[in-house]
């Protein structure tokens, strides 16, 4: 073991170039991530990974719907509009499905298209269905999913075909949208459970075949659904389960570029977002989202998250505006009635709020100390404190100040504020367990600083 000697300073190494405080911090790598592949060793290099033009895509209106309550055709219109935004000029939400089913469906579609919007693509989602093809037809879309499961337990039990039937049927469907002029995304799904080399490559070596041919808009694309969440992104996992030998297979044992393959996944196991970060680095340019992380049972990656995601692995937005994140939270809230969960990362109402008066008491002397980033800044979000029996003076310091909007060398200070920090002790010290409101906060500052509280309202 070397043995390191302490290395004084006369200035604090923030370590900036990591932790740029108005900006999303940085995923910096410093070498390469070796992984062993059918008895070799493979070198995947995350520093050209991020180089490629990586993606976004939505579920939203399709995936998310499968989880609550349908959205009515004005949300699912505003909320595209807000999924547009986000994205920016540059489409990095390239992508939106749709199902197509009902008459709500399609006018959806319609109500979405009538906004003019270049990204995010309107595509569908349709079953590998002679009926459901005709559905996408009739709607003129560019682009649609098909589900085509992988499994042997969905191949033999829900279909109750072989797999030289399935792959068959599969790729005919395949066939059927290139001669129609729309492209095919085809869904594998529950493929993190299926015999890769027995049916998985077969299969999507057969599509790339197919694809030889046809134009480049035409050619098809690959969504690989971790359908169950069975999905790890460790190095020397087994296939099926394992996320760079599935990826590494695509592209290299099939042929499937990374611009042509997408990943979708689930959370049963709380993987569901480093898994599809993970597949950005190993070679699959788009993943597959939704707002909130809404979706069956536990959901898909949360498109907030791969937003920050992007930025940190990126160092730049590509565009997007990180402030329409709040914006569609405030909607959920407002207009859908869906209590986000306080401490929800980014856009909960407690995200960024602290309790803690040793928290505070950092936030009163640099914000950097306990705010991940600028968060007024980069999502319009100040950071804020939560006034309990934890939060002490400094807690009361740091939410008057807030409230009062004063900064510098305007900050009241702790002699000041000794009136109702002492007002807020009393409370607990006679039985109190609950959080002092926002309202009691505000009527205390009306009553020991008139003179701050009308300047306020001016």
């Amino acid at each position: 073991m070397k043995v390191r000697e302490l290395t004084e300073v006369s200035e604090p190494n923030l370590l900036e170039d990591l932790f740029p405080h108005e900006e999303v911090p940085r995923i910096a790598f410093d070498g390469m991530i070796v992984e062993e592949i059918d008895g070799h060793s493979v070198a995947f290099d995350p520093r050209k990974a991020i180089q490629r033009n990586l993606y976004i895509t939505d579920t939203t209106f399709r995936d998310g719907q499968q989880a609550r309550p349908p959205y009515t055709v004005q949300q699912i219109a505003d909320l595209y509009n807000l999924l547009a935004r986000l994205g920016g000029p540059n489409g990095i939400i390239r992508q939106s499905e749709f199902f197509l089913y009902t008459k709500k469906d399609r006018e959806a579609v319609d109500a979405c298209r009538a906004q003019g919007h270049a990204y995010p693509e309107i595509t569908g989602w349709i079953r590998a269905h002679e009926g459901d093809f005709r559905l996408v037809k009739e709607m003129k879309l560019a682009e649609t999913g098909m589900l085509t499961s992988c499994s042997d337990y969905h191949i033999f039990y829900k279909l109750k075909m072989d797999r030289r039937k399935a792959l068959d049927f599969y790729v005919h469907m395949a066939e059927q949208a290139i001669a129609n002029g729309i492209r095919p995304r085809l869904h594998l799904e529950d493929v993190t459970r299926a015999d890769i080399p027995g049916f998985v490559i077969p299969y999507v070596q057969r599509l790339m075949r197919l694809s030889e041919s046809a134009p480049e808009h035409l050619k098809a694309k690959v969504r690989l659904c971790d359908t169950m969440g069975f999905g790890i992104s460790f190095p020397g996992v087994q296939l099926p389960r394992s996320i760079p030998k599935l990826v590494y297979a695509m592209n290299h044992e099939c042929g499937c570029p990374p611009e042509r393959l997408e990943w979708h996944g689930h959370n049963d196991f709380h993987k569901v977002h480093i898994n599809g970060s993970s597949c950005w680095l190993y070679g699959c340019d788009f993943v597959n989202c939704t707002l909130l992380g809404f979706g069956e049972r536990t959901g898909n990656p949360p498109l907030e998250g791969a937003v920050m995601e992007y930025v940190g692995l990126k160092g730049r937005s590509g565009g997007m505006d990180t402030q329409v994140i709040t914006e569609i939270a405030d909607y959920f809230r407002r207009e859908i009635g869906f209590p986000i969960p306080p401490n929800y990362p980014f856009v909960g109402r407690d995200f960024n709020v602290t309790r803690a008066g040793i928290h505070a008491d950092g936030l009163n002397k640099d914000e950097r100390i306990y705010n991940i980033f600028n968060t007024e800044r980069i999502l319009g979000r100040p950071p804020l404190v939560g006034i309990t029996d934890k939060s002490g003076v400094d807690g009361v310091v740091h939410w008057v100040n807030s409230y009062l909007g004063l900064k510098g060398e305007e900050r009241l200070g702790k002699l000041k504020l000794v009136k109702i920090a002492r007002w807020v002790m009393d409370q607990y010290e006679t039985g109190r367990n609950t959080a002092i409101s926002e309202d009691e906060m505000e009527a205390l500052v009306k009553e020991h600083l008139p003179e701050y509280y009308q300047k306020k309202l001016a």
